[in-house]
């Protein structure tokens, strides 16, 4: 019978999908945490080949001979909001300066893409999560 390998470290980060490089701030996080940087990013890059660019959560686990596990998570909710309306960035003054109008129908495709990672238990109360993480970016939530 195999023995279980013992979990040294749990630790989360979050990198560009089939993009990261072991430069900062993603290689010095994972050689603190002893995770080899390259073996990481290879296996990294190609698991996430499909996702070019988009910054996602990776919640890597660490073993006792030094090998690793990673579980890959949904792109952060500010992210897939700012790629639902073609925004560089939120505002800076949310509750004055508004930067754009989210619909009901972009938030329900949020939301069910997001409901996995999320600590909620239906898609309604996933899409009020996003709705207040938008609402702090300075996007209104609009009906149309």
């Amino acid at each position: 019978m195999a023995k279980a390998k013992e979990v040294v470290k749990k630790f989360k980060m979050q990198a560009p999908g089939g993009t990261a490089t072991p430069a900062p701030p993603i290689g010095p996080v994972l050689g603190a945490n002893g995770v080899n940087p390259g073996q990481f990013i290879t296996k990294f890059n190609a698991a996430t080949s499909a996702l070019k660019g988009k910054v996602v959560g990776v919640e890597v686990t660490v073993y006792s001979d030094k090998s690793f596990d990673f579980v890959i998570k949904t792109p952060p909710a500010s992210v897939m909001i700012k790629d639902a309306l073609s925004l560089e960035k939120g505002s800076g003054e949310p509750n004055k300066n508004k930067v754009g109008k989210l619909t009901k129908a972009q938030l329900k495709k949020i939301a069910q893409e997001k409901l996995q990672d999320l600590n909620a238990p239906d898609l309604a109360a996933a899409e009020k999560i996003i709705a207040g993480s938008a609402r702090s970016m300075g996007v209104d939530v609009v009906d149309a």
